[in-house]
């Protein structure tokens, strides 16, 4: 069964958020400046769901639960058939997978993933 995977958090002042996360929560960041991305790790490995943490886009960018599924390609059919919108097609991750983003019926976004280390 499809299921959450990651999550992300858009940020208007990244390290303000993330010392807001940690001061709360404890959750730990770490920073690959080649993409201005923080990783988010929540608690013990199979006890949580990870995330990262990016500067804000646009003003209506907002939090982005990513499912994992077995095919992007699939699944992004069945979101338009099922009345949803892909906004953003297939990319890669490379060594990692690909994604995809999706409105669903109520504008919502969310995201799906499918992992592939052999994404270019």
């Amino acid at each position: 069964m499809p299921t959450i995977c990651h999550f992300e958090i858009p940020a208007d002042d990244p390290q303000r958020a993330k010392k807001f996360y940690e001061d709360l929560f404890n959750w730990k960041f770490e920073h690959f400046p080649q993409m201005d991305y923080y990783g988010i790790t929540t608690g013990p490995e199979g006890k949580s769901v990870n995330g990262g943490m990016m500067k804000r886009q646009t003003p209506e960018h907002a939090p982005v639960n990513y499912i994992d599924v077995d095919c992007v390609d699939t699944y992004s059919e069945k979101v338009k058939e099922s009345g949803g919108r892909v906004v953003m097609e297939k990319t890669s991750v490379p060594g990692m997978g690909w994604f995809v983003i999706c409105l669903d019926t109520e504008s919502n976004p969310f995201g799906l993933w499918e992992c592939d280390e052999k994404a270019e």
